[in-house]
């Protein structure tokens, strides 16, 4: 009987969370109440304040449970790609399914911007963002990135975003168009000198 109680906790919470996702790109986070997420979920007001203390917590929830998702996808596709290269390709492919009005592009709007608005959200999401380029600036290493790894992490991320809240505003952008420059940016930092030849030496480039 426990056992039951509890699951059907856990699938009401689910739901209610799912209902969050949904409404924040369709009204914007300000504009979720708890009768809005209660008539999506299809269930009483009452049971939102019984899971969470807040339409706040609720919304924070939401949105970190999707980011968590989408990042943690990313980073486990990227590293599995072979090369730097192969890897900016793929990113670059992936952000075609986003044009920047899509509902999981304005989720993310949303919460970067009420991030700055709500010191947890910012906190939990900074963390989260932190966790992915670790994973990037990993990956360039193990690929033959020899700059500063980690800061060119945080530039292919934010680079990420850019080009979605880009598209918003032109649709025509292409991501795959921007390969080139980006592909050539990160092939900077696998030049390496050669190690029997004196500091004025030419370098060996290797190519992405």
């Amino acid at each position: 009987m426990a056992t039951h109680s509890a699951e059907r906790g856990r699938t009401t919470r689910q739901r209610l969370l799912d209902a969050a996702v949904t409404l924040v790109p369709e009204v914007g986070w300000g504009g979720v109440t708890t009768r809005m997420v209660a008539e999506r979920a299809e269930v009483a007001p009452g049971v939102v304040h019984y899971h969470f203390a807040s339409v706040t917590d609720l919304l924070i929830a939401a949105g970190l449970g999707f980011t968590t998702a989408l990042l943690d996808g990313l980073a486990a596709e990227l590293a599995a790609r072979p090369g730097i290269g192969e890897g900016i390709d793929w990113l670059l492919g992936e952000l075609s399914q986003y044009s920047g009005a899509d509902p999981a592009s304005l989720l993310v709007m949303e919460m970067f911007l009420a991030s700055t608005r709500l010191p947890e959200l910012r906190e939990r999401l900074g963390v989260q963002i932190g966790g992915f380029r670790a994973v990037v600036a990993s990956w360039l290493t193990a690929h033959g990135y020899r700059g500063d790894a980690e800061a060119a992490a945080a530039l292919l991320a934010a680079s990420l975003d850019g080009i979605v809240l880009h598209r918003a505003l032109d649709p025509g952008l292409d991501p795959a168009a921007l390969a080139g420059p980006l592909r050539a940016m990160f092939a900077a930092g696998q030049t390496a000198p050669d190690p029997m030849s004196g500091p004025r030496t030419r370098t060996r480039r290797t190519e992405v």
